[in-house]
């Protein structure tokens, strides 16, 4: 049935192209051209209709309603485009030898532990001074 549908849509859709190419223009005699254009009204002449006109109606409505048969036989149901989306797995976080480093030393306590000595003498009053080595 689509494949119907779509085949009766390519042929209008080209029979359309090639209608609208054979009509002329409301403007299109040579008058038109030197601005001579003046005893028409503001959309042009309004004549009797012709064939191609009929014609373009026609393939017009036709293409219309193929159009929307099958943006309607494409939809499928209720699936969504979505539905078919896993959840992202939860990623760790690897970090490199030099941030490992820095994250320890980060993660120490700013202050030693109760009866450690910390090597700079302020226990006793006195300035801590350099070792030589």
């Amino acid at each position: 049935m689509s494949i119907l549908i779509l085949i009766v849509h390519l042929l209008v859709s080209f029979a359309l192209i090639a209608i609208v190419l054979l009509q002329t223009g409301k403007g299109a005699d040579m008058g038109a051209v030197f601005g001579g254009a003046g005893n028409q009204t503001l959309f042009g002449n309004t004549g009797a209709t012709t064939f191609l006109g009929k014609a373009t109606t026609v393939a017009a409505i036709i293409f219309m309603l193929t159009s929307l048969s099958l943006a309607y036989i494409s939809r499928g149901g209720n699936d969504s485009v979505v539905s078919d989306v896993q959840p992202a797995a939860q990623q760790t976080q690897t970090l490199p030898a030099d941030a490992q480093q820095s994250q320890k030393a980060a993660d120490k306590p700013a202050s030693p532990p109760a009866g450690e000595k910390t090597g700079t003498g302020s226990e006793s009053g006195q300035q801590a001074t350099p070792q030589s080595q």
